[in-house]
């Protein structure tokens, strides 16, 4: 029992001394920044996804009698 209670104490310690927490506005940039690179990422796998699919229907169109 004394080791979970020092686990958590320490642990408690860590968190409120040794951590550096962002400010407000770095929190918000930081946020702003992932937003944006999220819909970067989720229209360049649309874009992927759209290309690979119609570039399937003109080879399946090949072959089709």
């Amino acid at each position: 029992m004394n080791k979970l209670r020092a686990y958590i104490s320490d642990s408690y310690k860590e968190l409120v001394q040794k951590v550096t927490w962002p400010s407000w506005d770095q929190l918000q940039q930081s946020t702003m920044i992932v937003l944006g690179a999220t819909l970067v990422i989720t229209a360049v796998v649309w874009v992927m996804d759209v290309a690979a699919s119609n570039s399937l229907k003109f080879i399946y169109s090949l072959f089709k009698s």
